[in-house]
């Protein structure tokens, strides 16, 4: 593993085997330098135990960085349950407190919330067990519940900086965007955009939830990789990682690209790509951390309903000065803020 292309002097990486209900899952701490690492749990069924684990140290390498830039009192973190579980109810349960048992055995370095294929009702499970959890249902008027909405505010926010900053423009009525992916993020997003204006091209595995997300918006639906090509001013990736790569780069219409998924580049190719094309790439964590802004003050306690809100609308002036920075210093957006994220982890190591 300390020789694996995606290993980042983690502080740890364990792995989890449960006999009893066949739960098998890896959490990475990648830093708790700025506090203890904190990173969604993603379900998810991989070809194999090598998958897992690239995806793993990705994911929580990225989830440091973005913790990092939302300015949090957070390290990065991340877990994932090797799929499927049982589906029945009462099985899942069991499984996701065994996950939660995990948590607690680690003392306070992980703490978990939802991600791709897990619910608010797994993380009462996990709660069960652990006090090491997020994204719990809120009690009154506190913070709480799905992270979704707050994170696909957060990439409306960012993608609404670009656009000024790009094409020079105030709303987004008649912005043409394409989004792939309309989960829990991408379905949120889209309703978002909707509301302002946009027109949406959508493509979105799950059929039924796709069409009926298009008819309900008035959406132009494309099948699989063909949103990559569509004719838009905004390409917004909102399913998983990996979406851009050198080859594909090259049939992209879209000036912006601002979305939500997790590590859109497949690789430094594929960054150096985009900026070979002058598209406008708005980095991944900085658009997204949404999401992680409402779970980290539910889990710490420290902001109202209201601040979580004005701390996830900051996404957008913070996008517009990392674009204005990039610019300037003729740097690419990615590498600038992984520099100003890793900056930051030193200097509170130091």
């Amino acid at each position: 593993m300390f020789t694996h292309p995606d290993f980042d002097a983690h502080e740890m990486v364990t792995w989890i085997q449960d006999p009893h209900t066949g739960l098998r899952a890896v959490i990475a701490v990648h830093s708790t330098a700025l506090g203890p690492g904190m990173g969604g749990c993603r379900l998810w069924t991989y070809p194999d135990a090598a998958a897992g684990l690239t995806d793993v140290l990705r994911l929580s390498r990225g989830m440091s960085l973005k913790n990092a830039m939302a300015d949090l009192a957070l390290g990065g973190g991340k877990a994932v349950i090797f799929g499927p579980v049982p589906e029945d109810a009462a099985a899942r349960r069991e499984a996701f407190r065994a996950f939660g048992r995990a948590v607690a055995s680690l003392g306070g370095k992980y703490v978990t919330a939802e991600d791709v294929g897990v619910s608010v009702a797994d993380m009462e499970a996990v709660a069960e067990e652990t006090r090491h959890v997020s994204g719990l249902p809120p009690a009154g008027g506190a913070v709480g519940g799905d992270p979704s909405p707050y994170t696909a505010r957060g990439v409306l926010r960012g993608i609404e900086a670009a656009v000024a900053r790009r094409l020079g423009r105030a709303d987004l009525d008649g912005l043409r965007v394409a989004v792939q992916g309309t989960g829990n993020v991408g379905g949120s997003l889209c309703r978002m955009l909707a509301e302002r204006g946009a027109d949406l091209v959508i493509a979105e595995a799950n059929t039924a939830r796709r069409d009926a997300l298009a008819a309900d918006l008035g959406a132009e639906v494309v099948e699989g990789d063909a949103i990559l090509s569509a004719e838009a001013d905004v390409f917004a990736p909102c399913a998983l990682g990996g979406v851009l790569t050198a080859q594909n780069v090259a049939g992209l219409k879209a000036k912006i690209i601002a979305g939500a998924a997790n590590n859109q580049l497949a690789d430094e190719a594929a960054g150096h790509a985009l900026a070979a094309r002058g598209i406008t790439y708005v980095p991944d964590y900085v658009l997204n951390a949404g999401g992680i802004i409402a779970v980290g003050a539910e889990y710490l306690g420290d902001k109202t309903r209201d601040q979580v809100m004005t701390a996830v609308d900051a996404i957008g002036p913070r996008v517009a000065e990392l674009l204005a920075r990039a610019e300037a210093e003729g740097q690419r957006t990615d590498l600038l803020a992984d520099r100003m994220a890793m900056e930051r982890i030193a200097a509170a190591r130091g």
